[in-house]
């Protein structure tokens, strides 16, 4: 919506500012509806009486006085009427309360306000009000009633029109069925059933037999000048609420442009986050695959050096040179798995000082690879190695079991995350997902980051803390500019509306209890 400045207002072209205008009407409007709906809820749920309003009628005349009091409301009100009588499709053809005026008699006849509604609709996709009052003396016609005045003033005009533009029935018809209460007024009784006193100047369609002291009314100076000067104010007032109009809107979709545009990176930043865990994984397992592939190679090679071995040498006799063969190959064999072998017992100082970056799932690796080696070849020292490093007993079943538990750590942290993540999230939340991996709290707790723990903390702290203040509750005083903000109290009685707290350092004084209201408190927390 635009913001109008009078130094730049040459500045803009047709487009801007009819766009401007169209957006302010359309916000007008949907205010005023908006209104309506909060003046049903006050009526309807009786939320005057809590300020000590007898009625609603009391309450508007009060309340409301500065925006048309209850008459205002009552109009309001009925539009509202009218437009919850009509379906879907006609209700917005009413674009504004004021509308609705000579359309208020036909809601006892539903079809007929439906007919009437469509009849304005077909002339003009929006029709005014003149136009539906227009529709509903065809379908209704409204039947004159006869005067019994002989005035002949009263027989001389049968329709006027209000011709002013600052009255509120601005080009609404009526007729005249009274006499004229003074020389330059009428009572004027329009299609809907309201009768209005109306100045002759504001009318159009008087008959010249209608006799008038004046064509229009007059004013002393002071009350011109005092007329000019409220006129000058209400249109001062009436731009000044355009612009913070304006301006609200304004700023309420920015404010909403800028949350989304910080939920979409929020969102970026996860996936980020993500897909890096998941390239860490995969390079680890490529790197573990590189060692096994290269401890392939090397067995190739020993098997090919055993066989040139055996093809370098005649035989003295065949069982000689074959026994002869198969020790030196089993030697260069154990020689090798024995580098090997070392190499990896030396890995028990690692895990004694793990790496600061994937620290678990590094140290699962090589505890695997120490255990399907001391598998292979039996030995203890590789057993205990991969106990050490896995954190188990030094057996087969208890490294494997530890192993599967490992195995689901990198998922557990994944899921733990993503649900502190979430907007909203609560204890229970976390712990639907914590209870699964209960058995590897303490690995993936060692994951987690100081933030992310003491979110999990705080959340657990909340959840068991009551809701209410209530009779034996510690308390503090809510306002931190209060001295009894840091002091501890326990509630020792419940008058309703406010509770009665004893405070501990007033002991050993006279006065030891105080009332207060359940929000001027809060909960002690140490």
């Amino acid at each position: 919506m635009l913001t109008l400045d009078r130094e730049q207002t040459t500045a803009l072209d047709y487009s801007v500012v009819n766009t401007s205008i169209q957006e302010t009407f359309t916000a007008i409007d949907r205010f005023e509806w908006q209104a309506i709906d909060e003046l049903r809820l006050m009526r309807d749920n009786h939320y005057y009486k809590d300020a000590g309003y007898l009625s609603f009628e009391d309450y508007c005349e009060k309340e409301l006085i500065k925006h048309g009091g209850y008459r205002r409301v009552r109009d309001l009100l009925s539009a509202k009427k009218v437009v919850d009588t009509l379906p879907e499709e006609l209700r917005i053809k009413i674009t504004k309360p004021s509308q609705t005026r000579s359309l208020l008699r036909l809601v006892e006849t539903p079809d007929k306000l439906e007919q009437a509604v469509a009849i304005a609709a077909k002339e003009k996709p929006f029709p005014t009000a003149a136009d539906f009052a227009k529709a509903v003396q065809q379908v209704a016609p409204m039947v004159k009633r006869a005067t019994k005045s002989e005035n002949p003033k009263t027989q001389l005009c049968n329709s006027v029109t209000v011709s002013s533009l600052s009255h509120p029935r601005y080009r609404d018809s009526g007729v005249i069925e009274a006499d004229a209460p003074n020389n330059y007024q009428q009572i004027v009784t329009f299609s809907d059933g309201e009768r209005l006193l109306i100045n002759n100047a504001d009318l159009t369609g008087l008959n010249d037999a209608i006799v008038s002291e004046s064509n229009e009314r007059t004013y002393p100076k002071e009350y011109t000048e005092a007329i000019t000067a409220i006129e000058e104010r209400h249109k001062q007032e009436l731009e000044r609420l355009s612009q913070e109009l304006r301006i609200g809107l304004q700023t309420e979709a920015a404010a909403r442009a800028e949350a989304q545009v910080q939920e979409q990176i929020q969102s970026l930043e996860q996936l980020f986050k993500q897909q890096k865990e998941e390239n860490i994984q995969l390079q680890q397992r490529l790197d573990e695959m590189e060692g096994l592939r290269k401890l392939e190679t090397e067995n190739q090679q020993l098997r090919q050096r055993i066989q040139d071995l055996e093809n370098s040498k005649e035989p003295r006799t065949g069982q000689d040179w074959r026994n002869t063969y198969i020790k030196q190959g089993a030697k260069a064999l154990n020689k090798k798995v024995q580098q090997a072998l070392e190499k990896t017992i030396d890995l028990r100082s690692l895990a004694q000082e793990p790496p600061k970056e994937n620290a678990q799932e590094c140290l699962r690796l090589m505890g695997m690879a120490l255990k399907n080696l001391a598998s292979a070849m039996n030995n203890t020292q590789a057993l205990e190695a991969a106990a050490i490093i896995l954190g188990s007993e030094p057996t087969q079943s208890a490294i494997a079991y530890r192993a599967e538990q490992l195995e689901m750590l990198p998922q557990a942290v994944s899921d733990i995350r993503s649900v502190l993540a979430k907007p909203g999230c609560t204890w229970q939340d976390y712990w639907a997902v914590a209870q699964e991996y209960e058995v590897i709290k303490q690995d993936y707790w060692a994951e987690l980051t100081t933030q992310e723990t003491k979110l999990i903390t705080a959340l657990e702290n909340a959840s068991s803390q009551p809701d209410t203040i209530n009779v034996g509750s510690i308390v503090s005083h809510a306002d931190p500019y209060r001295t009894l903000y840091v002091e501890r109290g326990e509630v020792v009685e419940d008058l309703g509306e406010e509770v009665v707290v004893a405070w501990d350092h007033w002991r050993n004084q006279s006065k030891k209890t105080d009332r207060y209201f359940r929000d001027e408190l809060r909960f002690w927390q140490g």
